[in-house]
Order: structure tokens, then C-alpha cells, then sequence
């Protein structure tokens, strides 16, 4: 600083000019806080943090720093000024996406940068460093490490790792740093300390290592001291068999964990076991033979070996049936490879992380217990045989592997895939000891596959070996049509037209080998054809109810429109306006902690030829949405299927700026079926799950599954939609899960989804309406139709027109009658005073007789018109004559004749017979 020129810093130290870098973390270094975020709110390193965060901060574990394992949120914070723009740069290990990790930066106004491409931490893979950095403007900056757990339900997470933070432009550095405990520079000007080898260590600022004393001490790279050898035990050496000889013999032997550091010279420590006897090699695998040497080599190209005999070629008619199978296992097969890691250091680096034994491979021993043992597996790419040529999107081969856990600590094994050497993604894993078991991975993309299996006895930072006896053991991997592969059987195929010889000709997709000509057929209508074989016309397997095929009969779907009878009625449904992707945000839900979350649903009902559309995203991990959406096959980050879930993560939930996804999951990507029953091929639908619903109308329901298998869903997924008609759901409706289970399930592997809409109503038919008649006025009568209440129905039919009738008046009819009865009124008056006069007049002339009569009992009475005639006889009794009938005398009356007429009445006289 006196004469303002730059010097160069001695032996022993290092200068990043303007930059500093922190790589040692015994403890937290000068100028780095802990800072517990919970619930959108901020608090510092003191005793006031949230409750159950008390004790949630990222801790230095010599040469890394480790982030919290709870599901707070935890940022470490680092302020520096610059005096001139510059970068930050760090290395760093993420690889479990139930952990967010986020890098950003705010200015000394507390703003966050305008950049935030770079906010969220890309993944890693399992045991591997990756690194970041950042551009830095001039002036203070804030620098936020942050980590939050998410755990629903889920074992712990495993923590992000950090070291070797780099800062670039700090201003220009008026002293030297020394070299770090286990480091050195033995020149000037260095700008980096070199790491100590093994069996050296030294101290702080030096200018070369200091060896051990090889005989009773050791250390490993970069110690800051020697370590006192320990006895030899069991833990220090492990066994393996040896190559077949030439007299196709093997045996165990047995050989010390390097680098060894154990004393064999010591009272009590024990010694290499001796090797075993020899014993007969096993066989080749299939696909492989032994041509007399001691070693196996692959069947040429079309024939076939059981790894037993000699290889053979195919018969006419059938070509090889390509992949690999082991299941013996004397030595690693060419297109694999092991190997070890350490997160902290490169200890176990050289070292073989698994080990062949016989009958199976396992893990081996490594450096320490929380070692990474990885074995991978590399397969250019899957191919379907010449007479299995599938449809787009349809299965292309498949990898199934065999295992067991022994575990007494919390061991993980990860089954990890990667596609053309652009990530390596987690499929599925396994904790604890697990019975021996059978796990299938399904390809349905033709390219550069690398499978891996990573093996760690226990994520917690430590250097010992105290679960050595820990492991895993693969018994079998079987990999079907691998491009480059062997055949270990030979397989039907469909020949030329010429059959001419054992050529082969590729099928079209959807056709299936026909057994007695070995021709091409297509699959009927309405059928797939099975992905595991094409043999005869049972290849083509039946779509379930309501379903039909794509044109290449690779999957069925629904076309959106199923028909139903029910009691002497036709249903027909029609859910083309509900094809579209559907969506259900349920939640929210809480971690033990209170970071808040909700489920997301994608549900593509129908429709589309087949194609799964609806998708969820994990927009936290490596790629941007249109770097996804362009190689989607490739990253689990993005997922397409009929029914998907992801778990978002809202922005006020633990100071999150934005609302985050992931976990994103697919519940089904294979059509069952769509049937108005409640069971569907082992899919069984609860009634209770849902409210009844209200109508006579039945519920639809669709049917999904899953072919991805889960430790805790041996059989995959299921997923049931049940539609139910709802008038007063327009439009998409709603869609819910059952309030018992408000996650959708109840068991982690059957869905339920209740979808309400107008649109899931049958179509309207002549039965959903009624007609209405009106009164006649002018002489016409109106007819209308309308609808049913309630209206259970929508589109197909429409209403008919109102009808016009000609019709009579009231009026006339009025008139008419009116009429009518006036004149049977007068008719009746009129008779009713004519039988009145009449009855008078014949009551006066009987009275008068009467009189006379009793007047001059002597005399005959005056002749009269009702007296009795001349020469007529008197009679005793009366007699009357038969009156005429009302109808008779209506008669009379209306011919009006001029005849007389006479009513003639036999009196009985009061006189005795002589007079």
C-alpha cells in the first residue's frame, strides 16, 4: 500500500486479487449469518425464531457446508461490496426435489436484482458436484443461500450441499491468505493451495506436506494431521470370485478395503481369510456362450443361446428376440461399470463400488458410510423386433431388476435414468431393508439410455465405517429390445410374400402375425395390439366399454360420446365440450411445519385421437417451460398424461415471490373404459365417496390406470372421474374429490374425481318434453312443447314448433245450444198446457154424467158425446183403454190428422143390473 504496486504473496499463501473465497467450513466464517424464514415472515439467528425452528440452520461440515433437513426455511447470508462488477461462483449438490433451493441476490436498496433466470438451483446427480455462478454489479451485495423442505408424509429430505464460495471484485487485497489446514503452495504468487496427497498432512499456511510415518500412521487427501492405524477386522477386506479359468473353475478370494489402513501386526487384529476352494463357474447369461476360453462371449448376430449351449440359429419363420439378461455374475458385463464417491472428498475414489458374487451383484464397502456405491448401466438405445415395428408413443421395451436391502441404519437405493446424456432423474428408491422384490421401468422412447443404481448406507456426514455390513444385492437385469443386444430365443415373425427362406418382413403397426400363413392381419376394430407379443389374433386385446382404438389399434380412448338404455330409454351422452383439459386446485394442506401447499389436477377426459394433454410441470428444476415443452420425453419435470397431479406451493407460503410446482406425478396414462357401472377391471368406485345424486339421471364413469409401479403400488395407479349431470353447472362445471379423502385418495394409489357440469346431461329426446294445448280463438287452436321440470337434459333434440289447428268457436257452439234449449222450452210449456186443458175438460163432461146420473134415477141421461152408445153393453167393472205413450200423442200432435179421436172410460154404475 505505500508504494502502490502489486506484490506477489509468498510460499504458503494464495491471492485472488480482487476476488475472496471461502473453502474451509470447521465453522461458519466470519461475515456469514443463519437466517430461519417461517410463514412469510423473517427473523434473525436469535431466540425469537418461529417454534420447531429453533434449531434449523445450515451447519459446516469441514470442507462443505449442509443445509437443514426439516422442512423450514433456512437462508445463509453473505453482504459484500464491490468496488467493480465481478461474479459470485460456488459448487454445490442438490438432488432431492423435495427440497427447493433457491441463489439470489438483493442491492444495499433491499431490491432483488432484475435478473431472476438464474434464481432457482438446477438439480444434480446423485454423489455428483455441479457448480453456479452469478454476475455481481458494483456497490453492496446481499447474497441468500436458501433451502425449504417440503415433507407431506415423506422421509426426510437430503440436504443441499455447498462449498468453495468464490467472489470476484472486492477491492484490490492488501494482505495474503494462508493455505487452509491440509493444503500447501510451494511458490510465490500463488492463487491456489494445492491438496495434500495421502499418508501427508499439514498445517495452516504451508509450504509443502509432511509425510506420515507409514508404518503406524495414515491419513487421507488433504489432512491436517496423522491418524494412528487401527487394528484389522472384518470391516477392512471383502471377497470376491475370480475369473473362470481355463478349466472353468472359480473361487473366492478375498482382499483389503483400499487404501488399506489397518495393521495386520497388531495383538488383536486378525488376518486376510484364505481363499476358497474352486468351484465350477456358472454358466454364461443367456445370450452369451463359452467358446472353450474362460470367458463368455456374445451369440452373432440371428441365433440364440441359453448360456448353456452353443449358439444356434433361428428356424425359418422366427428372428431373434434381442436384449440382455443377467443373472450370473462371475464377472461385470462389458456395458457396465462401477465405481464410488464421496460428497465430501474423493476418498473412495479408484474403488469398486459394487462387487460380482456368483449369483448376484452387490454393493461394496467404499470409504465410509455415507459413500455414493454406483453400478450403471449404458444401452444405446430400444428397438422392437422387425415384426413389432409399434406406434408412436407405444411401449418399446422395458427393464426389470430383481433385488433385496439389508439395512440396520437409513439406507437409500436410487434407480436413476438417464436419456441421452442430458440428466440424470430419480425414477424411484427405496429406504430401509426391503424383501427381496421384482421392479419394472417402462421405455417408450428410442434413444441413449444410461441406468444407474446408487447405493448409500446412511445420509448423515460422517467418515466412519460403522454399518459396513449394510448392502444391496441385484440378482437379476433384464433389458428387452435393446438395439445392441443378444437373444437367448427366437420369436414368430411375418415372412415376404414369396416365403422365401427366414426373411422377415416388419408388420404395419396394429397387425399381428397370423399362425398358420405367418402373414400380416390387422387387429378388428376397436382392439390394441399387445405390446409383449404379436402372435396370433389373441395378440389383439379388446378396448373396454364405451372405448374404441386409434387407426394403428396402438392404445383406445374415448371418442366423448357413449350411449346407454336404461328402462326402455335411450342415454346418449355427449362430452365433446368437456374435452378440453380439466383443472382442480384442492387444498390447502399443511406440512408439520406449516408451510401451506395444495394439490393440482390435470384430467383430459376424452378425445384426441389418444393423446394424453393433460400435463404438469416442475417449473423449479432445470429447464425453462419452453425448454420443456421442446423436449418433454426427456425431463420428469414435465409429464403428459390423462390424469397428472403436481404440488403447488403458493407465493405467500415461507416468502416464496411466485407460486411454485412440483412433484409433479402421472396418475394415468392408459384408458379403461367408460361404463355407467362401478367396477371396471379391479377398479371399484365407493358410492360413499361422493353425495347421492339428486336426479334420476345415472352418473358416467371413466376409467384410468397408471403402468408406473410404486413401492407402495405394486399394481400402479388408478384414477375413477365420475360425470354427473348438473343443470346449475354450466359450461366445465366443477370438478371435486371426496371431503373423506381430501387429497383425492385415501391410499396414495386409487384417484376418485367427481366432475359436475350441464354438459355431462344426456342428450334431450322426444321423452324430456311435454305439449300444451291452448283455447280456440278465431278458429284456431295453438299446440306449444316445452321442456320437462327439471330439465335433466341438453342438446339433441330440439323443441318443436307451436302447431296451429282450425277449430270451432265457443261462440257457436253457444248460439246452438242456446237455441236448442229455448225451443225444447217452449216445446215443454206448450205440452204442458195442451194435457192441462185436455184433463179439465174431461174431468167437467165425468162430473156432469155424475150429476145427471143421480138427478133422474129413472131416466137415461141426455145423449152426450161420452155417453155409451146405442146397442153397446154396460160392463161391471171399469175398464180403462191403453193410454198412448208421451212419445205417441208428440206424434199426434205434429201430423195434426182430423181424424176423431176418442178416450172411452167403462163406469160401473151404481144400479143394479135390471135397470
Amino acid at each position: 500500500m505505500k508504494n502502490q504496486v502489486c506484490s506477489k504473496c509468498g510460499e504458503g499463501t494464495y491471492s485472488l486479487g480482487s476476488g475472496i473465497k471461502f473453502d474451509e467450513w470447521d465453522e461458519l466464517p466470519a461475515g456469514f449469518s443463519n437466517v430461519a424464514t417461517f410463514m412469510d415472515t423473517v427473523v434473525g439467528p436469535s431466540d425469537s425464531r418461529p417454534e420447531g425452528c429453533n434449531n434449523s440452520s445450515w451447519v459446516p461440515r469441514g470442507n462443505y457446508i449442509e443445509s437443514n433437513r426439516d422442512d423450514c426455511t433456512v437462508s445463509l447470508i453473505y453482504a459484500v461490496h464491490l468496488k467493480k462488477s465481478g461474479y459470485v461462483f460456488f459448487e454445490y449438490q442438490y438432488v432431492d426435489n423435495n427440497i427447493f433451493f433457491e441463489f439470489f441476490i438483493q442491492n444495499d436498496q433491499c431490491q432483488e436484482m432484475d435478473t431472476t433466470a438464474d434464481k432457482w438451483v438446477k438439480l444434480t446427480d446423485n454423489g455428483e458436484w455441479g457448480s453456479h455462478s452469478v454476475m455481481l454489479k458494483s456497490g453492496t451485495n446481499i447474497l441468500y443461500w436458501r433451502t425449504t423442505g417440503i415433507l407431506m408424509g415423506s422421509k426426510a429430505v437430503k440436504p443441499v450441499l455447498v462449498k468453495n464460495i468464490t467472489i470476484e471484485g472486492v477491492a484490490y487485497t492488501s494482505e495474503c491468505f494462508p493455505c487452509k489446514p491440509g493444503t500447501f503452495s510451494d511458490k510465490p504468487g500463488s492463487f491456489i493451495c494445492q491438496v495434500c496427497p495421502r499418508n501427508t498432512y499439514s498445517e495452516k499456511g504451508a509450504k509443502e506436506c509432511i509425510r506420515c510415518d507409514e508404518d503406524s500412521q495414515f491419513s487421507e487427501e488433504g489432512s491436517s494431521e496423522c491418524m494412528e492405524r487401527p487394528p484389522c477386522t472384518s470391516k477392512d477386506y471383502f471377497q470376491i470370485h475370480t475369473p473362470c479359468d481355463e478349466e472353468g473353475k472359480t473361487q473366492i478370494m478375498y482382499k483389503w478395503i483400499e487404501p488399506k489402513i489397518c495393521r495386520e501386526d497388531l495383538t488383536d487384529a486378525i488376518r486376510l481369510p484364505p481363499s476358497g476352494e474352486k468351484k465350477d463357474c456358472p454358466p454364461c447369461n443367456p445370450g452369451f456362450y463359452n467358446n472353450g476360453s474362460s470367458s463368455c462371449h456374445p451369440c452373432p448376430p440371428g441365433t440364440f443361446s441359453d448360456g448353456t449351449k452353443e449358439c444356434r440359429s433361428c428356424p425359418a419363420g422366427t428372428e431373434p428376440a434381442l436384449g440382455f439378461e443377467y443373472k450370473w455374475w462371475n464377472v461385470l458385463p462389458g456395458n457396465m461399470k462401477t465405481s464410488c464417491f464421496n460428497v465430501g472428498n474423493s476418498k473412495c475414489d479408484g474403488m469398486n463400488g459394487w462387487e460380482v458374487a456368483g449369483d448376484h451383484i452387490q454393493s461394496g464397502a467404499g470409504g465410509s458410510d455415507n459413500d455414493y456405491l454406483i453400478l450403471n448401466l449404458h444401452i444405446p438405445g430400444f428397438k422392437p423386433p422387425t415384426s413389432m415395428t409399434g406406434a408412436m408413443g407405444s411401449e418399446l421395451g422395458r427393464i426389470t431388476f430383481v433385488f433385496e436391502t439389508l439395512c440396520s441404519a437409513d439406507c437409500v437405493l436410487y434407480f436413476m435414468v438417464d436419456i441421452n446424456r442430458k440428466s440424470t432423474n430419480v425414477v424411484e428408491s427405496w429406504g430401509g431393508t426391503k424383501e427381496k422384490q421384482a421392479y419394472t421401468h417402462v421405455i417408450f422412447k428410442n434413444a441413449t439410455f444410461t441406468f444407474t443404481w446408487a447405493f448409500q448406507r446412511t445420509n448423515q456426514g460422517q467418515d466412519n465405517r460403522r454399518f459396513i455390513n449394510d448392502m444391496v444385492k441385484i440378482y437379476s437385469v433384464t433389458a428387452t429390445n435393446a438395439v445392441d443386444g443378444v437373444a437367448s430365443s427366437c420369436r414368430a415373425c411375418a415372412l415376404g410374400s414369396e416365403q422365401s427362406g427366414s426373411s422377415c418382413v416388419p408388420c404395419p403397426p396394429g397387425h399381428y402375425i397370423e399362425k398358420e400363413t405367418n402373414q400380416c392381419m390387422e387387429c378388428p376394430p376397436d382392439t390394441y395390439l399387445s405390446i409383449h407379443q404379436v402372435y396370433g389374433k389373441e395378440a389383439c386385446i379388446p378396448c373396454g366399454p364405451g372405448s374404441r382404438s386409434t387407426q394403428d389399434h396402438s392404445v383406445c380412448y374415448s371418442d366423448c360420446f357413449f350411449y346407454h338404455e336404461k328402462e326402455n330409454q335411450s342415454l346418449h351422452y355427449d362430452f365433446s365440450n368437456l374435452s378440453s383439459v380439466g383443472s382442480l386446485m384442492n387444498g390447502p394442506s399443511f406440512t408439520s411445519k406449516g408451510t401451506k401447499y395444495f394439490h393440482f389436477f390435470n384430467i383430459s377426459l376424452c378425445g384426441h385421437e389418444g393423446k394424453k394433454l393433460a400435463v404438469c410441470t416442475n417449473n423449479i428444476t432445470d429447464f425453462t417451460v419452453k425448454e420443456m415443452v421442446a423436449g418433454s420425453d426427456d425431463y420428469t419435470n414435465l409429464v403428459g398424461a390423462f390424469v397428472c397431479q403436481s404440488t403447488i406451493i403458493p407465493s405467500e407460503s415461507k416468502g416464496f415471490r411466485a407460486a411454485l410446482s412440483s412433484q409433479s406425478i402421472i396418475l394415468a396414462d392408459t384408458f379403461l373404459g367408460v361404463t355407467v357401472e362401478t367396477t371396471l377391471q379391479n377398479i371399484n368406485i365407493k358410492e360413499d365417496m361422493f353425495p347421492v345424486s339428486p336426479s334420476q339421471i345415472p352418473d358416467v364413469h371413466f376409467f384410468y390406470k397408471s403402468s408406473t409401479t410404486t413401492t407402495s403400488c405394486v399394481n400402479g395407479r388408478s384414477t375413477a372421474v365420475k360425470m354427473r349431470c348438473n343443470p346449475a353447472k354450466p359450461g366445465a362445471g366443477a370438478i371435486s374429490v371426496p371431503s373423506k379423502c381430501p387429497a383425492g385418495t385415501c391410499d396414495g394409489c386409487t384417484f376418485y374425481f367427481l366432475w359436475e357440469s350441464v354438459e355431462a346431461c344426456p342428450l334431450c329426446t322426444e321423452h324430456d318434453f311435454h305439449e300444451i294445448e291452448g283455447a280456440c280463438k278465431r278458429g284456431f287452436q295453438e299446440t306449444l312443447y316445452v321442456w320437462n321440470e327439471p330439465k335433466w337434459c341438453i342438446k339433441g333434440i330440439s323443441l318443436p314448433e307451436k302447431k296451429l289447428s282450425t277449430c270451432e268457436t265457443v261462440d257457436f257452439w253457444l248460439k246452438v245450444g242456446a237455441g236448442v234449449g229455448a225451443f225444447t222450452a217452449v216445446l215443454l210449456v206448450a205440452l204442458t198446457c195442451y194435457f192441462w186443458k185436455k184433463n179439465q175438460k174431461l174431468e167437467y163432461k165425468y162430473s156432469k154424467l155424475v150429476m145427471t146420473t143421480n138427478s133422474k134415477e129413472c131416466e137415461l141421461p141426455a145423449a152426450d158425446s161420452c155417453a155409451i152408445m146405442e146397442g153397446e153393453d154396460n160392463e161391471e167393472e171399469v175398464v180403462y183403454s191403453n193410454k198412448q205413450s208421451l212419445l205417441g200423442k208428440l206424434k199426434s200432435l205434429a201430423t195434426k190428422e182430423k181424424e176423431d179421436h176418442f178416450e172411452s172410460v167403462q163406469l160401473k154404475s151404481s144400479r143394479s143390473p135390471n135397470i
